[in-house]
């Protein structure tokens, strides 16, 4: 029998405490040879299984107050929002106990948790996790975790502004700064990057994937519309990677579209080198179709924002 066959399958695929080990028929001298793998001190995976997100999670679980909630930014992860660093992961207590693992921190609260329960853990709700995340995440990084989240159905921007108007936690006052530049529409972070990158120089907000019809025939679907001067912005991040026979379903799309006066601007990974270059070509468009507005501003906020290595 192999020694990997000893290993009971009650403890494969998740994490386990010692006590649960020896449950289990394991010795604890057994727990520190390499068919198992440390992930927090006394929880373990079998060693030939690489630990995910959840597990590292799951584990902390093990050696946190009996309250904790998956909270901030570990929360919006466990939502399926990857927006932000995976590490440290974040928890919340109503207890006033410490923890001392490293990549935990665990944030004391006195106000009620009012966690939900999503993939079998405690966590807090999506609107409390974006407001949390605010303490953490810069501008950009914090209207792309709430894009992702009206996205991926799990709020809206009815229920975040009415959860930042009600709400008077720290973070708050930063996620309603962030509210104005929000969009349900919005359908991968490169799309909501790119957007920002436009209205943050002070062009007009665009719409975020709306339909585009001409004499009661669909057109197409466009990632950033600027209706009222016939302009659109796509961001094609995978267009080296798509089929011959892709490539020309969008280039027959885009001349469809050009055909009824509108103009395609296609964004693509190289060009975010140089950003200004992107907002330029935007504006230089709208101006063409009648736009009067400002010129592109590239403040020391908009600088700080895009243009930091």
């Amino acid at each position: 029998m192999s020694r990997a066959s000893t290993i009971p399958p009650s403890l494969r695929g998740r994490p386990f405490t010692r006590r649960q080990a020896i449950a289990a028929g394991l010795s604890a001298d057994s727990l520190r040879g390499s068919r198992f793998r440390t992930l927090f001190r006394g929880v373990y995976v079998v060693g030939d299984e690489e630990p995910t997100f959840a597990s590292y999670v799951v584990a902390a679980l093990f050696v946190l107050p009996s309250d904790a909630v998956i909270s901030h930014v570990t929360a919006l992860w466990w939502y399926g929002v990857h927006i932000g660093s995976m590490w440290p992961l974040h928890f919340s207590t109503n207890t006033t106990l410490k923890t001392r693992h490293d990549g935990v921190r665990l944030h004391r609260r006195r106000g009620k948790l009012r966690p939900v329960r999503h993939d079998e853990r405690e966590v807090s709700g999506p609107e409390r996790a974006f407001v949390d995340s605010a303490t953490l995440l810069p501008f950009v990084l914090l209207v792309m975790a709430g894009d992702a989240l009206m996205h991926a159905k799990h709020t809206s921007l009815q229920a975040l502004g009415e959860y930042c108007d009600a709400s008077h936690i720290h973070g708050v006052v930063r996620a309603r700064r962030t509210l104005p530049f929000l969009s349900e529409g919005a359908e991968s972070p490169m799309e909501t990057v790119v957007r920002l990158m436009l209205v943050l120089a002070r062009l007009p907000m665009p719409e975020c994937n709306p339909e585009i019809w001409h004499a009661g025939r669909f057109v197409a679907r466009c990632d950033l519309v600027f209706r009222a001067y016939k302009v659109i912005v796509e961001y094609d991040g995978e267009w080296h990677e798509r089929s011959r026979k892709q490539r020309q379903r969008d280039i027959e799309r885009r001349e469809a579209l050009e055909a009824l006066g509108w103009t395609v601007i296609v964004v693509v990974v190289e060009d975010l080198k140089d950003k200004r270059e992107i907002v330029r070509r935007v504006h230089r468009a709208i101006v063409a179709h009648g736009y009067a507005g400002p010129k592109p501003v590239f403040n020391i906020m908009w600088q700080g924002w895009f243009e930091r290595d």
